[in-house]
């Protein structure tokens, strides 16, 4: 009977750790490295205040977006997002990773060559959830 009782302790406590645990994304060292690395550079960038920058790269076919915090920490909210231009001129449908995570959201991607993007991210910043996108954009 201890042993059940033990067993059950364990397996509540478990359930209840996984149940609160926020998404820490993967353990990347850089933007690049979050894509993937290999040919993949950075043509662009946007700063959330002080506390993330939305970094957009490309390898020659596929743009990649990551949310890259400034001081990795406590999980807040994150967000990575990229669409391609349809050939009616909207947008969409958007891929994105939105989460509370610790260093970083992404990568988010799509294949876009000779195409132009919507990209962007998002942070809480003070509180408040702030969203920047730039589009339609890197058309080449």
């Amino acid at each position: 009977m201890n042993f059940l009782k033990k067993a059950l302790a364990v397996g509540c406590a478990t359930a209840a750790a996984l149940a609160v645990t926020p998404a820490t994304g993967n353990a990347a060292s850089s933007p690049i490295a979050a894509c993937g690395g290999g040919s993949y550079h950075q043509i662009d960038s946007h700063k959330l205040g002080n506390v993330a920058t939305v970094y957009l790269l490309y390898n020659g076919t596929t743009n990649c977006v990551v949310t890259w915090r400034t001081n990795p920490g406590n999980p807040i909210r994150l967000l990575a997002a990229i669409a391609k231009q349809k050939s009616s001129g909207s947008i969409g449908p958007y891929i994105n990773d939105d989460d509370k995570y610790t260093t970083y959201a992404g990568p988010v991607k799509v294949d876009a060559p000779g195409t132009c993007i919507d990209w962007g991210g998002g942070v809480t910043l003070n509180g408040v959830w702030t969203v920047w996108y730039d589009g339609p954009s890197h058309c080449g």
